[in-house]
């Protein structure tokens, strides 16, 4: 006999179980879930052809899968992206952007975004090694920091030619970096030569991955940071203002030497032009003394006797006008030697002292 009690709370004749009968309880009671489940499964059954049975269950099996393959076979293809459909595992076509159909599952799609941009680094805090140190070719250690901009080019390439492309490309980039770097001096890489360096890297790794049919396509290099090692970056940067030092007296002595070249070629011009002058004037008088003498040999040869005398007392003249001259008389008479009062040379005396008073 069921359990039963006051309060309704036990097994009722009749019940559905140790909960109760559920929808033919009084104010309060809640309906029976297994209850409803039953009679919604019944009205169902009466709403199929034939009554339900075991057909119901097979439409529902064929809904299903429909729903599946429906789901399998519809594809949407973004703008950014290409389709490839396989059959049966083979390469069969590409598809654009938009909406496609497949025959699932004689037929598979592979999406690939062709127009993103990919981004790989070396940068060795994600990678966790010193794989960003490289030998430079004057045998120097350079820290190494490059970005490889890359996007495929080629789907059926990328998909069939190489298993893994993106380690491919990240392998293929670290080898040439370091041809690169190992071709060329470690200040070149730090300063000018880096552009250089970049193009050159991305012209190989190009080529490299044309020789793999990877499918790929190489947009740039970036060389973000060429710098020494951590670990002797305070030795370099006191190498660097030495050779700043050293450069600044390198400076200021090649402008002491120009302003010293520029004082000796002015002087040298300078002396240069005293020389021509002296030239100049040197030539000039001893042409006009050959002129002179020209002229006189010409006088002396119309009158030879009336030019030599005169050449005589020009001469004599000029003798006597700068020597102290005594004068002493002649004859029995004669007192000797006669005082020479010098007039020129007194008037001379008297005008200076009436300009004085």
């Amino acid at each position: 006999m069921p359990w039963s009690n006051q309060n309704g709370g036990g097994w009722k004749s009749g019940g559905g179980g140790p909960w109760g009968q559920g929808p033919q309880g009084g104010p309060g009671q809640q309906p029976d879930l297994e209850e409803l489940l039953k009679r919604s499964q019944d009205k169902l059954k009466q709403a199929m052809p034939g009554g339900g049975g075991s057909g119901f269950i097979w439409v529902i099996i064929a809904l299903v899968l429909g729903g599946f393959w429906i789901y399998q076979s519809v594809y949407q293809v973004d703008t950014e992206e290409q389709a490839v459909v396989l059959r049966f595992g083979e390469l069969n076509r590409t598809e654009g952007p938009g909406l496609h159909i497949i025959p699932w599952p004689l037929e598979t799609v592979e999406k690939l975004k062709v127009q993103v941009e990919n981004q790989l680094s070396n940068d060795r805090a994600l990678s966790g090694n010193e794989a960003s140190l490289m030998l430079a070719g004057d045998q120097n250690l350079v820290d190494i920091r490059y970005t490889v901009l890359w996007k495929i080019s080629d789907p059926q390439q990328y998909l069939f030619k190489v298993r893994e492309p993106e380690r491919l490309v990240s392998v293929v980039a670290e080898s040439v970096m370091r041809d690169v770097v190992g071709r060329t001096p470690a200040e070149q890489i730090r300063t000018s030569g880096r552009e250089a360096a970049q193009e050159e890297a991305q012209e190989l790794i190009q080529k490299t991955l044309d020789t793999y049919n990877a499918g790929i396509l190489i947009r740039a290099v970036r060389m973000e940071k060429a710098d020494p090692p951590p670990r002797v970056v305070d030795a370099f940067e006191e190498v660097q203002r030495a050779e700043q030092n050293q450069n600044k007296f390198i400076r200021e002595a090649e402008r002491f030497r120009n302003k010293r070249l520029g004082q000796a070629r002015g002087e040298a011009a300078k002396i240069l032009e005293d020389a021509k002058a002296y030239k100049a004037k040197v030539t000039t008088e001893a042409e006009g003394e050959a002129k002179r003498f020209i002229s006189v040999y010409e006088e002396y040869s119309k009158a030879k006797d009336v030019t030599r005398k005169r050449l005589f007392l020009e001469t004599l003249e000029n003798v006597l006008s700068r020597s102290n001259k005594v004068i002493i008389e002649q004859g029995s008479g004669g007192s000797g030697v006669v005082p020479y009062l010098p007039l020129p040379e007194i008037a001379k005396g008297n005008a200076r002292r009436r300009g004085g008073q």
